[in-house]
């Protein structure tokens, strides 16, 4: 378990949503199959398009509320620079 920062999507271009956690396999399942309730559920933001690991829990949430300050523009180059068919990383991790 590592301290993550990640960014979900409902589809590429799509509505985004930024999070932080200890175990990211976990987190993102839970996402997947809706047992989190809110923005996620609410909008289908499922697919892990974009994550960072962290040897502490400060630098993640720190970072975490970075991304979530930043333009839209700039998350999708972020993402792009990294992920540019936008897949689904979760498989991957």
């Amino acid at each position: 378990m590592q301290p993550t920062t990640y960014i979900l999507a409902s589809k590429p271009q799509g509505t985004l949503y930024i999070g932080v956690t200890r175990n990211l396999k976990k987190r993102i399942y839970e996402h997947k199959h809706h047992f989190v309730e809110g923005f996620t559920k609410r909008y289908q933001v499922t697919e892990l398009v974009y994550f960072e690991t962290y040897s502490d829990m400060y630098s993640a949430i720190t970072r975490e509320k970075q991304l979530k300050n930043w333009r839209r523009e700039w998350k999708i180059n972020l993402i792009e620079k990294v992920n540019p068919n936008w897949d689904d990383l979760y498989l991957s991790i």
